[in-house]
């Protein structure tokens, strides 16, 4: 999208636009009306700025200097009025700032609302969100980078003729007390299921689009005229997460923003001379806007192993660099920047229906604000090599750890240390329940389990006495067949000697006090003292953790936070 041709005057700096209202005593933002846009959005292209509009002069009083006795002379505001117009355009300019990327623009918007309610482009959701976000609960909201070559300069960028995939995806979630937040990065070369996705024709129709088994994840948008609302359904399988709202960024949006901010701070632990990306930068520190923004987050052949996987590290060490810039004092409280940045990112967004109102961007940027960049999660789905091709170039899902980060952002776990949860999570659970947990914990080796199926899917017993052999290091263990009844939940009982095989397989598995059951010692199959797993309908599949809110981030997952600087290598 070309984010230079919204009817703005180019040749006018924003922060001028301010003039004083003699009637008030206060500054008020002035503005050329904004050109008509298409609901169905499409290519930008670059239309003749309209002449700004300039105040009429105004005539000087013919009187002498000392206004006359009761009136004030309105041309020239008292220091106190000044001073009150400045405290209100601060607030106004540091309230609405939003803490993550293309999403902080918006919050400066009711600046003047109208206006940039017109530079917003929209596309319905088809009943593929959960109809938008709210206040008191958590938030889940699709980021979609397509690599669509709309604009200005983008020739050299992207797929030519392509209609727009997925090509940079991201389930934003902000946790339901706004403590934290995690930003999981969806690879474009995973191979998903594309479920069928009824979507709005531009004449107001409905056409079903067939879905697509075993294809890459970047096909769920763009293809066979597939809307951001197709993207949503395909996230929603793969998850488990419903999103409540989806944003639509091209290549302009990051070089639009970034020039807002006046550049963000990255840093390359060797030198690079992309030829792909155009990213041409020595090792060290350095500040992009622009082109060379977008280079950086385009590079991938001369950063890690040069695949996809490694664009998504550079990209997240990006995003994090850039809320922090939007959290500055050197941003918050410069008049130019937030509305360069409301200008940058209405321009540079297409949103679903349900947020296409400057108020709504803005409340939903009030609540992301309240994140601390430390608790700022960035992750990616835990995946690996698809073991279907023989020289792979696509990814699958890894699934025991995948399963778990998905039940972690379903359950509002953070993947951060945050005191405020872990006060709150000791708190729920009783001290007595909680202390089976503590204590001295048995070498993997030495725990001896019969395992059940005790309302978990067929053959999940068979699968978890694989993994608990092959991967966890419990070789004495055995499968016990089906449980007399089946259980809501996962148990395991065991006799008080016990105790430490007990808390060392608790550990494995992720299981939380609750689910220990001291009892009596019962023997397996040689005769020997065991304890019994009974997996239960809550049990997920082989390796996955059963208790996602007492569960750890996996040990490998590839992850970092907002508020550090990391070197791309």
């Amino acid at each position: 999208m070309d984010a230079q041709g919204r009817g703005q005057a180019e040749d006018i700096d924003p922060a001028d636009q301010w003039v004083l209202n003699p009637d008030t005593g206060d500054y008020e933002l002035r503005l050329p009306s904004s050109a008509p846009q298409s609901p169905v959005p499409g290519p930008r292209r670059a239309t003749p700025a309209p002449s700004p509009e300039v105040p009429a002069p105004r005539r000087r009083r013919a009187t002498p200097e000392e206004p006359p006795p009761g009136r004030r002379d309105r041309r020239r505001p008292t220091k106190k009025a000044k001073k009150k117009s400045r405290g209100k355009k601060i607030l106004l300019w540091t309230g609405g700032t939003m803490a993550f990327v293309i999403l902080a623009a918006g919050t400066a918007g009711y600046l003047y609302l109208q206006h940039l309610n017109d530079n917003i482009e929209s596309l319905p959701d088809d009943g593929a969100s959960t109809g938008g976000f709210r206040k008191d609960e958590a938030i889940n909201i699709l980021l979609i980078g397509t690599d669509k070559r709309t604009g200005s300069g983008n020739d050299g960028y992207g797929d030519k003729g392509s209609a727009g995939h997925a090509d940079t995806t991201i389930l934003l979630h902000v946790s339901k007390d706004r403590s934290n937040a995690t930003a999981l990065s969806i690879p474009r070369d995973l191979i998903v299921d594309v479920p069928d996705c009824p979507t709005t024709q531009e004449d107001g129709s409905t056409k079903v689009i067939p879905g697509s088994s075993s294809v890459r994840f970047n096909a769920s948008l763009g293809q066979s005229g597939r809307t951001p609302s197709c993207t949503m359904r395909t996230v929603t399988e793969l998850t488990g997460v419903k999103p409540d709202n989806f944003m639509v960024a091209d290549f302009n949006a990051v070089k639009t923003l970034t020039s807002a901010v006046g550049g963000v701070e990255v840093c390359l632990a060797k030198d690079i001379n992309d030829p792909d990306s155009h990213l041409n930068l020595s090792a060290g520190k350095h500040t992009v806007e622009g082109e060379e923004a977008l280079a950086f987050v385009r590079t991938r052949h001369s950063v890690g192993f040069g695949g996809d996987l490694s664009r998504i590290e550079i990209q997240q060490q990006f995003l994090g660099s850039l809320m922090r810039k939007l959290k500055s004092n050197d941003t918050l409280t410069s008049p130019t920047k937030m509305v360069k940045l409301a200008e940058a990112g209405t321009e540079a967004l297409t949103v679903d229906a349900k947020l296409k109102d400057i108020g709504k961007l803005k409340d939903l940027g009030l609540e992301l604000g309240k994140l601390d960049t430390k608790n700022l999660t960035f992750a990616t789905v835990p995946v690996i090599d698809n073991p279907a091709e023989p020289k792979p170039v696509t990814v699958v899902l890894k699934e025991g750890p995948a399963q778990q980060v998905f039940d972690m952002i379903k359950n509002d776990v953070s993947f951060t240390e945050v005191k405020k949860k872990e006060k709150e999570k000791k708190k729920k659970e009783d001290a007595a329940v909680a202390a089976r947990l503590e204590g001295a914990k048995s070498d993997p080796s030495e725990v001896r389990v019969r395992i059940l199926n005790g309302g978990a899917s067929s053959g999940s017993a068979g699968r978890e006495l694989t993994y608990l052999q092959n991967e966890a290091g419990v070789t004495k263990s055995e499968n016990a067949g089906n449980a007399p009844a089946d259980l809501a939940k996962t148990t395991l009982e065991y006799a008080p000697d016990q105790a430490d095989q007990a808390r060392a397989l608790a550990e494995i598995l992720g299981l939380s006090g609750a689910a220990m059951k001291p009892g009596e010692s019962v023997t397996n199959s040689q005769g020997l003292p065991t304890m019994t797993l009974t997996l239960g309908k809550d049990f997920k599949g082989a390796g996955v953790k059963l208790d996602a809110t007492s569960a750890e981030a996996p040990k490998d997952l590839q992850k970092s936070t907002a508020d550090k600087v990391e070197c791309a290598k």
